[in-house]
């Protein structure tokens, strides 16, 4: 069942129209949490499971309901909050036993840990009960639009990247007069140009220069300021000030929008008074670094699309969509009434919008992807950026906290409240994995059930909590990639939480690297910490059957087994993570992304139809079919002849071919080129060709969407886990001298400001 099936369709954006389903949700959640107190009261064992078996067939018709699924989506999420608050209550009556100081600690530690999750399962319940699919709104005559800003923030970016981003704002259709389009350079300001070693005042000013001449160029304004002082927000602030169209479209120094980003979204603020934000989804041609190192990138959604594509529609429902730093419009005079862009935190992006939904004002999100842009290639750089997000939230939970802030509403608390708590999973999967040691290593008692009970209360439990991830996400997130993602953040995020907590406003911005590129494969430096992680986990399942073979007594087997079934999971986990940590080869700086358009190569005066398979800015491939290599080999002018979406006339783009293999199985000829440029209208149409379609990115989204079912992922997840962790183990004994060294080349790198 897909979300899109499942939300209601609106235009308008001043929150939920409905004010019967807030409350119907609200009563849902009293009523399931008093009857699983009720259920959790000792009752005959016997009863107790059928009633467990009960809810389940339950819970899963409703899963599978196929009218009125708005209705259906209610009780489901109903039903999973009865099941889980009937755990809860057995778990925190019945399971926390007093034997020793030691095992009583480690108890609360573990219980800790699960009412987190149960906490961020319930809210998330909430959020999701209902989520919107908005259909953007008809642009007015030219004469009613609003004015324009666009701020394109830059650090340190190379001038080609820059260049192609202005290109594609540059080529947004809206009316000239009516947008301006700004480079916000904090590479080249009077500091940098001023201060620091002669090399870097050099290479400042020569940035200055060449990105001025840049955008004299193509028809931007280059804007600078005297000296980098708060990071982005600081930087977009400075251009703030010196600018006065009546909205304000932000995108990152990689952020590429398409031809319709703006007719897609400013309609919203002409049916709105009180609307000062449109966010759009953030887009990404290349794989994230766990995409890339273990080769799921064109197999399954990508890590983002679970927010994007799911819970930022489901945020949007109770008017507390927040914005992401880049693909958001935004009116000036909202913005005015908090002096810009709030500075308080390291994320600034949802801090401004924490304060103005706090003052009245309203949101909105587009879920149709309007630009593209690209991830980290490292998992330096990922984790980099993971542990900044994770430290700006928490900020903002301990400054700003949303359940106190004045003016929010109640769902608006709870959104914004769950979106700063879930930085805290590092501890509660920390947690999860060392758990079992505790029990097969130490022997201490830190979970008293016996088997009777696990049936009747964790196996609902665990298969509600499934149910639901997969009912809510399971087009947009396999089963099982988020906690990979998770355990992969924990080791290093939960000392910047720690540092954050003790000192709330010690974190400053630091930029996110990318544009990097590797030489060869190599082992993360990040790994050490996993070979720790995973010898204790081994040296724990050892124990576990070791003591499972000593036990007699079958009251005293189970609790051994299933933590030993538990502690093999985590085998799993640990495995795809050490897979994970093996970085694959990178020579591309800019990724080819898929393409099914039909072109025509000229080679001279003879016309080859062939079909773009990839596009990238750097090159393309085209596949031939019938024709023979010696056809390739003949010397004169190569050209690409295609159109450009919906334009009328073709488009002619020269190139130069770099390779060519033949097809066995197909007897298809592939051809690699190059885009050879040699004009400026000539550069235009690339970038429109390669980044200007949104059409391109759905279809892309589509392809990866699945329904693998939970056990269809776990074993797909396994076989990912088990044949890159072999790699990994591969590498790790025919490089040992400089492995773990991280000798990777890295060849080029720049830096984006999200």
């Amino acid at each position: 069942m897909s979300t899109a099936q499942l939300s209601i369709q609106r235009t308008h954006t001043a929150g939920p129209k409905s004010r019967g389903l807030p409350l119907l949700c609200l009563l849902w959640f009293m009523a399931a949490a008093g009857l699983g107190y009720l259920s959790s009261a000792q009752v005959d064992a016997h009863a107790q499971v059928c009633f467990s078996i009960g809810l389940l067939a339950l819970l899963f018709a409703f899963k599978r309901a196929r009218n009125d699924r708005r209705l259906s989506r209610i009780f489901f999420l109903a039903i999973a909050t009865f099941v889980v608050l009937r755990y809860f209550f057995w778990r925190t009556l019945y399971t926390l036993e007093f034997t020793d100081w030691l095992s009583f600690t480690c108890a609360l530690i573990l219980y800790g840990a699960e009412l987190y999750g149960i906490i961020v399962f319930l809210i998330g319940n909430f959020i999701n009960i209902s989520p919107i699919t908005r259909e953007p709104v008809p642009l007015p005559p030219p004469e009613g639009l609003p004015t324009v800003d666009v701020f394109i923030p830059s650090y340190n970016e190379s001038p080609a990247i820059l260049e192609a981003t202005l290109l594609s704002a540059l080529q947004m259709r809206y009316p000239q007069d009516k947008r301006k389009i700004y480079l916000c350079d904090d590479g080249g300001t009077d500091q940098k140009c001023q201060s620091g070693s002669e090399e870097s005042k050099m290479a400042a000013r020569k940035r200055r220069r060449e990105l001025t001449a840049l955008c004299e160029t193509l028809g931007a304004h280059y804007l600078t300021r005297p000296a980098n002082r708060g990071a982005k927000a600081g930087n977009l602030n400075e251009a703030f000030k010196r600018t006065g169209g009546d909205l304000v479209v932000i995108f990152d120094a990689d952020h590429m929008p398409t031809v319709d980003f703006l007719e897609k979204t400013v309609g919203l603020f002409t049916q709105d008074e009180k609307l000062f934000l449109v966010q759009t989804p953030h887009f990404f041609v290349n794989p994230d670094p766990v995409e890339k190192n273990l080769g799921t990138f064109f197999q399954m959604p990508s890590e983002n699309e679970m927010f994007y594509r799911a819970i930022q529609k489901g945020l949007d429902f109770w008017n507390a969509a927040f914005f992401c730093g880049s693909g958001a419009v935004m009116r000036r005079r909202h913005l005015e009434i908090t002096g810009g862009l709030s500075g308080d935190t390291i994320t600034e992006d949802a801090e401004t919008a924490l304060t103005l939904h706090a003052k009245g004002y309203n949101s909105a999100y587009i879920s149709t992807p309007l630009l593209s842009g690209f991830a980290p290639e490292t998992m330096g750089a990922f984790i980099k950026q993971r542990i900044r997000w994770a430290q700006g939230m928490v900020q903002i939970l301990l400054l700003k906290c949303p359940l106190l802030i004045r003016g929010l509403t109640l769902p608006q608390r709870l959104c914004y409240f769950n979106s700063c708590i879930f930085w805290f999973f590092p501890f509660a999967r920390l947690t999860y994995l060392l758990a079992p040691t505790a029990l097969l290593f130490f022997g201490l008692r830190i979970y008293a059930a016996n088997w009777q009970t696990f049936a009747t209360y964790v196996i609902p439990y665990v298969v509600t909590v499934l149910s639901v991830s997969h009912y809510l996400y399971g087009k947009f997130r396999w089963a099982f990639m988020s906690e990979l993602y998770e355990l992969l953040q924990s080791v290093y995020t939960v000392p910047a939480i720690f540092s954050t907590i003790l000192n709330p406003r010690a974190p400053t911005f630091n930029v996110t690297p990318k544009g990097e590129t590797l030489s060869r494969n190599f082992i993360s430096p990040l790994a050490t910490p996993f070979y720790v992680l995973a010898l204790i986990n081994f040296g724990t399942v050892a124990a576990g059957i070791y003591r499972l073979m000593q036990l007699q007594n079958r009251d005293d087997i189970y609790p051994v087994a299933i933590t030993l079934f538990w502690s093999g999971l985590n085998t799993i986990m640990l495995l795809a993570v050490l897979g994970a940590l093996l970085e694959q080869r990178q020579r591309r700086v800019t990724p080819r992304m898929p393409a099914m358009i039909n072109a025509t190569l000229l080679i001279d005066e003879l016309e080859l139809p062939c079909r773009v398979g990839d596009l990238s800015l750097g090159g393309c491939k085209m596949v031939f079919k019938g024709l023979s290599e010696r056809t390739f080999h003949k010397p004169g002018r190569t050209q690409l002849r295609i159109r450009i979406d919906d334009e009328e006339s073709e488009q002619l783009l020269n190139l130069q071919l770099r390779n060519l293999r033949l097809e066995d199985h197909s007897g298809e000829i592939i051809v690699g080129a190059e885009f050879a440029h040699q004009s400026l209208e000539e550069t235009r149409a690339k970038v429109r060709l390669v980044s200007g379609s949104r059409q391109r990115w759905v279809e892309f989204q589509k392809r990866r969407e699945s329904r693998l079912g939970v056990l269809g992922c776990f074993i797909s997840f396994t076989y990912i886990g088990v044949r890159n962790s072999a790699l990994h183990l591969s590498h790790l004994i025919t490089h040992a001298g400089d492995s773990v060294t991280g000798r990777g080349r890295v060849l080029e790198t720049q830096s984006f400001e999200n």
